[in-house]
């Protein structure tokens, strides 16, 4: 990539390794060159390796959720945020220069190199013993896996569209400066499938840490990618095999999913760290004083408040808080009381493979298989639900997007769902008070895609600026 994304590669990389921690300081600034990491002495035994890449893990943070939120119709700017921030990206005021939406291209291609750092340097470190082997193995699927992800997390963003030809983003599998041009979309998405599918083969099957990449949740990660791909056997088939392996949780261990107190359905969650500022999402939407951004009320009023568990697990109800205070809050990534805004970021559950193997059935015309997993959710998340019956294909994906809506608010997806059929973000005129006119965004207007960081585009002349910016 360019010179000012390998500023910020090499001086995380070699902090990551020396220290072996999650943490990251990002008011160190070294100048750029490739003599900061030699390989060769950087990495000499497989423990060097795995320091290397919780370096890459690292650099996953909840940017990508934080921008989406805002552009979409899951939450409202509230009259007592008086800070202004995020207030640019929820009215729409989108160029290439809006850091709370472009953040997340560089952090994505940050962990995309620590990850190849620590698979180029696989053939020259010699693993001692069997024990020694089947790490250096897995070692080697996780980082494949990474750098799978993150690229397709890029894509959802800042790809032109989810088209075969569509200009995507560069898929970079070596770490070298360079200045690359766009791949397809569909270029990127055959590396992800390529770059899993190896992946597979080297993650065993007992590994069970779900704050770094297990078979599961290669699965999960495979089960999102064919259905952005469209290819509705490979998301049923990856789908199941997430879901054979954790099933969803019960209605009394859902709400402790997002206070960390359980881990069911959870395939992988990002860990954040008590005393880092990364670690604080909730903090963007929550906050005992001042709510800087609450849930909407077309979200809320989808919701049996009182059958539904999802209800006071996301959305907190608070009539105290004083006239001109939202009396709603998000509740998702409350913390606990002793650590207000802290909770782990939930990446994949289960309960988005329901949701992902009923919209491939449905489209594979297999209307009532899929309708048996909508009503499967449903009925794991609504005390005394009725399992409904559907008209046909589109009567049942409307009732899963809407689904959807619900049961993934907050977790960064609803935008490029939207996306995905092209669908515009509406905002009820009650969501709407503080949106300056920002009611409506079609396909094709400024924000609907992400652009290219202006600093990319300036540094690289081979970096295509989305349509419209």
């Amino acid at each position: 990539m360019t010179i000012r994304f390998f500023k910020y590669t090499f001086r995380y990389l070699a902090l990551a390794l020396l220290v072996s921690t999650l943490a990251c300081n990002k008011q160190l600034d070294l100048s750029p060159t490739d003599s900061i990491i030699d390989p060769g002495r950087t990495f000499r035994t497989v423990n060097d390796l795995n320091g290397g890449l919780l370096g890459a893990y690292s650099g996953l943070t909840y940017n990508t959720i934080y921008g989406i939120s805002l552009i979409t119709d899951e939450c409202t700017l509230p009259s007592e945020n008086g800070t202004g921030g995020g207030v640019a990206t929820y009215r729409w005021r989108i160029d290439p220069s809006n850091t709370t939406i472009t953040a997340s291209f560089g952090e994505y291609y940050v962990a995309i190199d620590r990850a190849n750092r620590v698979l180029g340097a696989m053939g020259a470190v010699t693993a001692k013993g069997d024990e020694e082997t089947a790490l250096k193995n897995q070692y080697r699927g996780e980082a494949l896996a990474l750098r799978a992800y993150c690229h397709f997390q890029l894509l959802q963003s800042y790809a032109e569209a989810y088209e075969p030809t569509a200009m995507g983003v560069p898929y970079m599998d070596t770490a070298v400066n360079s200045f690359p041009s766009r791949n397809t979309f569909g270029e990127v998405a055959a590396a992800i499938e390529r770059d899993l599918q190896l992946a597979k083969t080297l993650v065993p099957a007992d590994f069970d840490d779900n704050t770094r990449i297990t078979l599961p949740a290669i699965s999960a990660i495979q089960a999102r990618v064919a259905l952005y791909e469209k290819k509705w056997d490979d998301a049923v088939t990856y789908a199941t095999e997430a879901i054979d392996a954790l099933p969803l949780a019960s209605a009394a261990d859902f709400p402790g999913i997002w206070k960390d107190m359980k881990e069911s359905e959870v395939i992988w969650k990002l860990k954040q760290v008590a005393g880092s500022n990364d670690g604080l999402i909730g903090s963007v939407y929550f906050n005992r004083n001042v709510a800087l951004y609450v849930p909407s009320f077309e979200l809320i009023n989808l919701f049996d408040k009182t059958h539904d568990v999802r209800y006071p697990a996301y959305i907190r109800f608070d009539d105290t808080r004083g006239a001109g205070n939202s009396e709603y809050l998000v509740n998702k990534y409350a913390g606990t009381s002793g650590s207000l805004g802290l909770a782990d970021i939930k990446l994949f559950r289960t309960g988005e493979m329901y949701l992902i193997r009923a919209e491939a059935l449905a489209e594979k015309n297999q209307a009532g298989a899929g309708a048996d997993d909508l009503n499967a959710l449903r009925a794991a998340r609504i005390s005394g639900y009725t399992p409904q019956t559907f008209a046909g294909k589109d009567a049942l994906i409307t009732a899963l997007y809407t689904e959807r809506f619900k049961e993934l608010a907050f977790e960064g997806q609803r935008l490029f769902d939207l996306r995905r059929r092209g669908l515009s973000v509406t905002r009820n005129p009650e969501d709407a008070i503080n949106a300056l006119g920002a009611v409506l965004l079609k396909p094709g207007q400024k924000g609907y895609v992400y652009p290219i960081p202006d600093a990319e585009t300036k540094a690289n002349k081979n970096m295509k600026q989305n349509p419209g910016y």
